[in-house]
């Protein structure tokens, strides 16, 4: 039976959307700034090309993420690409593809590289090669830098960051100087012209500039443009008065691909149902609906968490209720469980946030349920 789209299902809220055939492969993974206007887009009009006339026919069913604004929906749709590779997606399949950081390696005299996160099905233990909460060779501890949405802008950031503090760009260190120093991209610490102390301290203070952004990164790039516009360089100058209103423009928050080491479950138990939402490593990576046996509401959170978590439970589990922490932890430790997990019920901050959107996200879904019980009764 032909899949019916139904506009008034789908919220006009940011969101991701996964499309589905009739035996629950993801065919294609998509975002938008409202979900409703963008899925009505492949329903009601005859579509030129072949592709998309081929993915609307396969359809079976829908099933939408909610987000808090643009950014979330981008990063989110880069993640779950990776994950689940539909064949109707074109981009952003690859590893080294969609949204990167900058990193300083932790090479003995480092340099500033792009670095793409491990999105696969299932990550490995967290790189000790970059700077994400790790001491890098330059003694500097900071986290990555980015996502960044705009390619064009990072690089463009990662060679003023370069260029001002002179770092190197070859992967491997040649014994000469080469023209990158001669035109004065580099200290020419390859060969001596520079120590390899003094160095390391300009990798420090590029850390630095890259841990704090804001002001004292726009401060030192409104001095490159000023020190260009004195050389009547202005082509140049003009180019770093974009990056910095770029720089200056406030990204919205998101909360879906952040730096972390640890896997999270949140779960938001709501009145006949849980809403649980799989954080690795700070990307999120999953919602998945699950019906509440009947019974006492506290009683019934602490049985679906002993029941769900009693084979290899995450680092923490992240809820807006739970009867008694003690007893799953006990009930848990008895199934086997050799760590058991951390339980936290957030307030405010990162946790909080993530949990307001997994009760969002429980509430459409809920609602749209018995809507569609309604008309069917």
């Amino acid at each position: 039976m032909p899949f019916v789209f139904q506009a008034h299902e789908y919220p006009l809220s940011p969101g991701c959307y996964l499309m589905k055939n009739d035996s629950g492969r993801i065919l294609y993974v998509g975002k938008s700034k409202c979900l409703r206007n963008r899925l009505r887009s492949y329903f009601r009009q005859t579509h030129a090309e072949k592709r998309i006339r081929q993915l609307v026919a396969e359809i079976a069913s829908i099933e939408v993420v909610l987000v808090n604004n643009e950014s979330e929906s981008l990063l989110l749709e880069n993640n779950l690409i990776k994950i689940h590779k539909p064949p109707y997606n074109r981009a952003l399949k690859k590893d080294n593809s969609g949204y990167a950081y900058l990193q300083l390696t932790s090479e003995r005299l480092p340099r500033l590289e792009v670095y793409y996160r491990n999105r696969s099905s299932r990550l490995p233990p967290p790189a000790q090669d970059g700077l994400a909460g790790k001491k890098a060779a330059s003694g500097a501890g900071i986290q990555r830098l980015g996502p960044f949405k705009s390619s064009r802008f990072r690089d463009a950031l990662l060679e003023f960051v370069t260029d001002h503090y002179g770092l190197r760009t070859c992967t491997v260190l040649p014994k000469k100087v080469c023209l990158l120093y001669h035109i004065g991209k580099c200290s020419g610490v390859c060969e001596g012209l520079i120590s390899e102390e003094e160095y390391r301290e300009r990798v420090r203070q590029a850390a630095g500039l890259l841990a704090h952004q804001g002001e004292a990164l726009i401060g030192a790039m409104s001095e490159r443009m000023t020190w260009y516009a004195e050389r009547l360089e202005f082509e140049k100058a003009q180019n770093m008065l974009s990056h910095i209103r770029n720089l200056q423009k406030v990204p919205d928050k998101q909360i879906v691909d952040r730096e972390g080491e640890l896997d999270q479950d949140v779960l938001y138990f709501g009145e006949s149902g849980v809403m649980v939402a799989k954080v690795q490593q700070g990307m999120l990576r999953d919602f998945q609906l699950y019906e509440l046996t009947a019974g006492w509401q506290e009683t019934a959170c602490d049985r679906f968490l002993v029941e769900r978590y009693a084979d290899n439970p995450p680092h923490e589990l992240i809820v807006n209720q739970v009867g008694d922490p003690g007893f799953v932890k006990s009930s848990l430790r008895r199934r086997g469980v050799r760590r058991s997990p951390v339980i936290t019920r957030p307030k405010r901050g990162l946790k909080y946030d993530l949990l307001l959107l997994c009760k969002q996200n429980y509430e459409y879904r809920m609602s749209r349920a018995a809507r569609n019980e309604d008309e069917q009764g």
